[in-house]
């Protein structure tokens, strides 16, 4: 039975969707992702679009349109997804039943429920239910489920109703639209903790006298900083050594602080003295390649370090105090005082559980620290069991103040996600952001990094870290949520059928291979959860760290090695993907975001593989699966702590599936080579005209070329095998290289001189001989290079000009002989050291040759990622990532200047 196509199998405004999600990045305050910390999660903007898409005809299914029709009509879906993925428009009602009805349209009265079986930190299935539609979540962490149940599955059961105490701050409200009311009593039950833990705590926190220039009263501590430390190895010295990363402080302008050293040999320790303005030292005392004494200048391996650590060795020294004052932090030096207020004994009820024994990602190990509890200090271990402690009595005075069970339960789950978000930011781990001013949380990435000087937050200050700052953030997360329909969260595999009675839409996003040790990590939150909430979730809650064996990513500590761990993972993903097509409904395709970034050699000359893309396809497409569109949607924001001095994937590439019909035809390798030729160049264009980053490219072109892999029932080889997804992969990359390479005959003939001789030197010296034969092969020549303003030569030797080498007043106007090549390098050089707005400049002043500079930048990254040349990767990428910026600007400069054309 052929089915009718729908709008995401024909075309998506990814412009619109790809803006929408990476504004959504930056959004927090009210984000329903600042519930609690989950990794990898999709925007809402990507999600909402993508179902929306996959619920509606495609205009061309209606044969009574024309094609003018059809195509006005897919303007209009077009103009409302435009709306509809907007933050501004998240809770629009009106948006929301206009979209709604659309989809009624064509999917008539009795929508399908959502599934997605790897729900993870829940965006697909909270945006179906926006959307109107029943959803069902499932994931084997139960974390991920706690989640789930209070995005989707609670808010909906106490929609529109009043909270149940009196004197809160939105009393004033006539009405309480979705989760209001909820959101309210979660604030209300929330500060009477804090009031109660302050009570029995309050005293382990005590103030700090300002200095006279900072008014000279009493103040708030916002955070103790400290530093690590362990004992010189050298016999002659025996000093503590502090073990800094940074002396830095704060790197605020015209506030800058910074630590500055000064030796105690007497009583064997380094003291601090607190510096203001610049001037902070480069460094640390420690790094990658060990650490060195502040005393007697000795260096100590970062073995010996791991060595003495691990014997019990690794100590702590307070370094400074963070206080409140007027407008600004206050840095101040050590006090005794507070050093002893810190030592606590901690509590014997502490969540114990061992670390695991080697992870991905994991490094805190090999430093002593082995169990959960080993990543708190003692009396952060005392804050947190406080405030955990009271999330039950907490739920006793719900039920005492008229609220029923269920009620009670529902608080309390929302005050035990705020628990989880107090973790993350009371740990050893939590560092101080001398940028921001501020704590950072644990998971600034996806890893436990070893940290070395640490900020030990203040829970009942009003700055950075503190337990009211954490509950606020969750609250207004609730109050955002749909809070309507119906929702159900459950713990189950992946693999396992969901005893769902009819057939569903699936949409989801599941593991990336080996990215994210999502059962690992989620440890470090579970062990409080539980202590929070196990006998209101005792089902939940009932191991004592979370299931890790069944987990579906390649983990070779757990499975063995590489090999087992990547057969582990593609038979797996085969039986969920197989457990997906028998539930999904045949009148609609599934949707699968994926997204990983690993290269590595096939080592047979045919090309580059990525393993991840490799597992997951395999277990795809061997569930009789067929890809009939892909879209890469930017999913990602490649900046801040994460992604700082590496190339980080921006997009996710959005799998459109179906069951591949029973006739699919048989191919040759021959052919399917053939169709990959033909196919993949415009789908490439296409992707380059909506600006995917160069990172993405290679990722990106894994779709079309999968799409056209799957649509056969299989590829057959000469010798008569069937052709494998390895093989397969290899070939969509060496098309990719085609296609690059072939793109530069619209470039000129010194531009298409200088990518080959990058290609083999990059900014480096050559012979000038070679530069010489090869000059006459690309239609140029070395005194025409010369004078282009590209090319340095000096005796046999010859090199590219490097950006800082470049003419500061160059203008493409006055350029007798233009090049690209000159043109991304300027465009670079100015983005670099003027801005955007300088190097708008330029885009405005080339004109028509702004494409061909676009697609230079893609060459340009494909060469230096395949060379392992970082730098310049990440600044051939980073030029793409801000080209509709650049555009913005160029459009909007003055008028009255031509365009330009390359000079003959």
């Amino acid at each position: 039975m052929m089915h009718k196509r729908k709008l995401i199998e024909v075309a998506l405004p990814l412009d619109v969707i790809n803006a929408a999600a990476a504004r959504e990045k930056s959004i927090r305050h009210g984000h329903p992702s600042t519930l609690h910390l989950w990794w990898a999660r999709r925007p809402l903007a990507a999600c909402r679009a993508v179902l929306f898409a996959s619920l509606v005809d495609d205009p061309s299914c209606d044969e009574t349109l024309t094609e003018e029709e059809q195509e006005r009509r897919r303007k209009e879906l077009f103009d409302l997804i435009d709306r509809l993925v907007r933050w501004e428009n998240i809770n629009n009602r009106s948006l929301l039943a206009e979209a709604r009805e659309v989809v009624k349209q064509s999917v008539g009265s009795d929508p399908p429920a959502v599934l997605d079986p790897f729900a993870g930190g829940g965006s697909i299935p909270l945006e179906a239910q926006r959307l109107g539609l029943d959803v069902y979540a499932s994931d084997l962490n139960p974390v991920a489920v706690l989640i789930n149940k209070a995005l989707i599955e609670i808010p909906p059961r106490f929609a529109e109703r009043p909270p149940i105490h009196a004197g809160s701050r939105v009393d004033a409200l006539d009405s309480w639209s979705g989760a209001q009311g909820l959101a309210a009593d979660v604030r209300h039950y929330g500060h009477w903790m804090r009031e109660k833990a302050e009570e029995r705590i309050g005293h382990l926190y005590p103030t700090v006298a300002l200095p006279a220039d900072h008014g000279g009263e009493e103040a708030a501590v916002i955070a103790w900083i400290w530093a690590r430390t362990v004992r010189c190895p050298n016999p002659a010295c025996g000093s503590t050594m502090p073990l800094l990363n940074s002396y830095a402080l704060s790197r605020r302008k015209n506030r800058e602080a910074w630590l500055q050293a000064e030796p105690d040999r007497g009583a064997k320790r380094i003291r601090f003295r607190i510096q203001q303005g610049p001037g902070c030292p480069q460094g640390g005392t420690v790094g990658r390649g060990g650490a060195v004494c502040l005393a007697c200048g000795s260096g100590v391996p970062l073995k010996e370090v791991r060595a003495v650590a691990k014997a019990g060795g690794l100590g702590s020294q307070l370094v400074s105090i963070v206080a409140e004052g007027d407008r600004r932090r206050v840095y101040l030096p050590a006090d005794e005082a507070h050093m002893d207020s810190a030592l606590v004994e901690p509590p014997s009820s502490r969540p114990f559980g061992d670390l695991p024994k080697k992870a991905l990602g994991f490094r805190v190990q090999q430093y002593g620290l082995m169990q959960w509890a080993d990543l708190f200090t003692a009396r952060q271990l005392t804050a947190m069991c406080t405030f955990a402690d009271l999330v039950a009595e907490a739920r006793e005075q719900v039920l005492a103040d008229g609220g029923d069970e269920a009620y009670a339960d529902a608080i309390a789950l929302y005050l035990g996600l705020v628990i989880g978000r107090l973790a993350n930011r009371s740990s050893n781990l939590s560092f101080w952001d001398p940028s921001g001013d501020k704590i950072q949380q644990v998971f600034a990435r996806n890893a436990l990094p070893m940290i070395w000087v640490y900020a030990e937050g203040n829970p009942f200050s009003d700055s950075s870290g503190n337990f009211l700052g954490q509950l606020e953030y969750l609250a207004a997360a609730l109050e955002r949520v749909p809070a309507a329909g119906t929702g159900s969260a459950q713990q189950l595999d992946a693999r396992s059928p969901h005893g769902i009675k009819s057939k569903v839409l699936v949409c989801t996003d599941p593991p990336y291979y080996d990215n994210v040790p999502y059962a690992d990590l989620s440890d470090f939150f579970y062990v409080w959860l539980r202590r929070c909430l196990k006998d209101t979730y005792p089902d939940l809650c009932s191991t004592l760290l979370v299931p890790k064996a069944q987990e579906l990513i390649a983990e070779p500590a757990r499975q063995g090695d590489w090999d087992s761990a990547a057969a582990f993972f593609e038979a797996g993903l085969k039986e969920a993907f197989a457990a997906i097509v028998d539930i999904q409904d045949e009148a609609f395709p599934f949707t699968v975001f994926y997204a990983f970034k690993q290269s590595e050699d096939t080592g047979d000359g045919n090309g580059r593989v990525s393993t991840g893309w490799e597992t997951m396809l395999e277990g795809l497409l061997d569930s009789g699966v067929a890809i009939t569109g892909t879209w890469p949607v930017r999913t990602e924001q490649p900046s801040g702590l994460r992604v700082v001095g590496r190339a980080a994937l921006a997009s996710s590439i959005v799998l459109v599936c179906r069951r591949r019909p029973a006739g699919a035809p048989l191919t040759t390798r021959r052919d399917f080579l053939s169709s990959l030729h033909a196919e993949l160049p415009e789908a490439l264009r296409l992707m380059q005209q909506g600006n995917i980053a160069p990172v993405d490219l290679a990722q990106a072109s894994i779709g079309p070329g999968m799409a056209i892999f799957s649509r056969y029932s299989r590829v057959v080889e000469a010798d008569g095998g069937s052709m494998s997804v390895r093989d397969a992969l290899a070939a969509i990359n060496q098309a990719l290289d085609v296609v690059l390479a072939e793109q530069e005959a619209e470039f000129d003939a010194d531009t298409r001189w200088a990518i080959a001789w990058h290609s083999e030197h990059g900014f480096d010296e050559g012979s000038a001989g070679v530069a010489e034969t090869l000059s006459k092969a690309k239609n140029t020549s070395i005194d025409g290079l010369v004078r282009a303003g590209i090319l340095h030569q000096q005796g046999n030797a010859c090199r590219l000009l490097a950006r800082s080498e470049l003419d500061e007043d160059w203008a493409p106007d006055a350029d007798e002989r233009l090049t690209v090549w000159e043109i991304v390098q300027h465009l670079i050089h100015r983005l670099e050291n003027e801005g955007e707005t300088a190097a708008g400049e330029v885009l405005r002043a080339i004109g028509g040759l702004a494409d061909p500079a676009r697609e230079l930048a893609y060459r340009l990254y494909h060469t230096c990622e395949r060379k392992g040349w970082t730098a310049d990767a990440l600044a051939y990428n980073g030029l793409v990532a801000v080209w509709p910026e650049l555009s913005r600007l160029a459009d909007t400069a003055p008028e009255g200047q031509g365009s330009l054309g390359l000079t003959s």
